[in-house]
């Protein structure tokens, strides 16, 4: 793996040179794990386990005493910077003494608090997403892994079909998904699993509660896991019991039948953008249209949500190599909604559902 870390690197250099920046201070957990292999997770959402300095000459790991000795089994201890309790100012005189004048930044990831202790001795360049549209198109390696991580979640349905019953909670659903994953090897979730009874799958990111799964009735069900440090994620809208609802029935083949014809559209080349406008102007021929309410998906790996975001506001194209959801879902409150979603790998001429 040191060898791919390394080369991320070199791709990344060489999208430097053409901003061009000496160097870039890469922030974001997940591309900090990307370009070199350590801690995909900040310990806390108010700490940090380090950061990475990548300048055209050298590549450095920042990072405090905690980590010292797993930063040494990926990087020379003498390309590593331990700083203590005042890290800015510490982190700030480290880089200029590195004959950093120039330093690029993702202004996503900094806090108004080290930019104003940075900027005492640099000059500062927002820089946003360079490593994230670097982590769109997935190598070999990394498709693989999104496809045992997509296939735990399969066998996770399945197991749920079997085990779900009406008079469960939605607490109780959630957590027998959670034990399924753990107990099918997963890392962890790779975010908290909804489980929407009824009308409060008009939420699209509902909570679970206390809301009792009732006979004869819809369940949304979202969820997903980390395997292999790479996350799935998938919907399916269930019904609970033998008297199918005609308006279930309808809600949900409109739903699948947009999502089949995104999917036969797709392709390298075609606009990210417009596949989420063909969507919207699928339910809207049908008059259902305001009732889509969130975008059409988006990329997925070493996060769940990634960089593209299909979307009203999406720019660019499809690539072979990336992997996102197609997730249409139409939502009615007081009766609940239907969200059907996939995770598709783009080829070289077409896409490949999971």
């Amino acid at each position: 793996m040191q060898e791919v870390y390394s080369k991320r690197r070199h791709r990344l250099k060489q999208h430097m040179v053409d901003y061009p920046l000496e160097a870039l201070l890469v922030q974001s957990p997940a591309s900090r794990y990307y370009l070199s292999g350590f801690e995909l997770h900040d310990p806390q959402c108010n700490e940090s386990a380090g950061c990475l300095l990548i300048t055209l000459d050298g590549d450095h790991l920042l990072t405090d005493s905690r980590y010292l000795e797993a930063g040494k089994t990926l990087f020379p201890e003498g390309s590593i910077f331990v700083y203590t309790r005042d890290r800015f100012r510490q982190i700030r005189e480290f880089i200029s003494k590195a004959g950093v004048k120039k330093l690029g930044f993702d202004p996503q990831w900094m806090t108004c608090e080290f930019y104003w202790a940075l900027q005492e001795e640099l000059v500062l360049h927002p820089v946003k997403g360079i490593v994230e549209e670097m982590r769109q198109v997935k190598d070999e390696q990394e498709i693989l892994a999104l496809g045992k991580s997509c296939a735990l979640n399969h066998q996770v349905f399945a197991g749920l079909r079997k085990s779900i019953v009406p008079g469960m909670s939605e607490r109780e659903i959630a957590w027998e998904a959670e034990k399924m994953f753990r107990e099918h090897g997963a890392q962890e979730l790779s975010f908290p699993v909804i489980a929407a009874a009824g009308p409060n799958a008009a939420l699209p990111h509902a909570v679970p509660g206390n809301t009792v799964l009732q006979e004869n009735d819809h369940l949304l069900l979202d969820m997903g896991c980390r395997l292999d440090d790479y996350c799935s994620d998938q919907t399916r809208t269930l019904w609970m019991g033998d008297m199918e609802d005609p308006f279930y029935r309808r809600t949900r083949d409109l739903v699948r039948r947009a999502q089949d014809m995104v999917l036969e559209w797709m392709g390298p080349g075609r606009s990210v953008k417009e596949a989420y406008d063909r969507a919207v102007a699928f339910f809207a021929e049908r008059g259902v249209e305001k009732h889509f309410t969130h975008s059409l998906g988006h990329g997925i790996g070493l996060e769940t949500h990634e960089t593209p975001s299909l979307g009203p506001s999406a720019r660019g194209e499809f690539l072979p190599g990336m992997v996102v959801t197609v997730e249409p879902g139409l939502y009615y409150p007081g009766w609940g909604g239907v969200r059907w979603e996939y995770m598709v790998l783009v080829t070289g001429n077409g896409v490949e559902v999971f």
